[in-house]
Formats: C-alpha cells, sequence, structure tokens
C-alpha cells in the first residue's frame, strides 16, 4: 500500500534538491554545458515549468513507492539504484548519442537523478 504522505515528502525533497544542484551547486557549470547564456535565459512561464516538475517528482515518487519495500532502507536504496541504472541512465544517454550533448552534463544530470532517486527511495522506504 503507497503511503500517501511518504510520496509527497519525496517529492518534495527531490524538488528541493533539484533547486541546490541547479542553482548554487552546479547552476553555471549547467547552464554553460547546456550552451545557454545567463543573461539571456527566458525565464517566462516558470511558474508552470516548476509546477510540471513538481508534478513529475510526484509520479516518480509514486512509481518508485511501487518497488521499495516499507522498513529496509537497505533495500530500498539497492532498488532505487537499479531502477536508476535501468531506466534513467541508459534512457537519458540518448542525449549524449544523438544530440550531441556533452557526455560531462549527462554526468552532472545523472548525478542529480541518482541521488535525488536514493533520496527518494530512503524516504519511502523509512516513512512510518
Amino acid at each position: 500500500m503507497v503511503n500517501y504522505g511518504a510520496v509527497l515528502v519525496a517529492a518534495v525533497a527531490y524538488f528541493i534538491l533539484g533547486w541546490v544542484w541547479y542553482g548554487p551547486l552546479f547552476g553555471k557549470q549547467w547552464m554553460k554545458l547546456q550552451g545557454m547564456d545567463p543573461k539571456k535565459v527566458d525565464k517566462s512561464g516558470m511558474g508552470g515549468k516548476l509546477a510540471a516538475a513538481f508534478v513529475a517528482n510526484l509520479v516518480l515518487a509514486y512509481v518508485l513507492a511501487q518497488y521499495v519495500l516499507v522498513g529496509n532502507i537497505g533495500n530500498g536504496l539497492i532498488t532505487g539504484f537499479w531502477l536508476w541504472l535501468g531506466f534513467v541512465a541508459t534512457f537519458s544517454l540518448s542525449s549524449v548519442l544523438w544530440e550531441k550533448k556533452p557526455f560531462t552534463l549527462y554526468l552532472l544530470n545523472n548525478a542529480h537523478n541518482l541521488l535525488g532517486i536514493l533520496i527518494m527511495a530512503a524516504i519511502l522506504v523509512s516513512w512510518p
């Protein structure tokens, strides 16, 4: 049975991680790897984009909750890792292979995705 409180907290945690990751930690590096000029960033519609990103986080947390077992953080982290490796890391490799994005960008994005999924898994398995 899915704990919706845990799903919500996991989604919020992933959202906060994204804000920190692509903001103060690696924001400038990410923009450079994307080929973006910070002075020319179009911020219009940012509220809608953030809302859509949060809904995506909710979906990810809900789906992850279907696979992790409550109470066993080790198994939850292992499950999160394998789901990341099998679906996220492999799928997003196409950005390097076909879109000619830098491999460093792939690593930066996937480190965020892995850490976020592991945080979500830890929250989902340890929630009472």
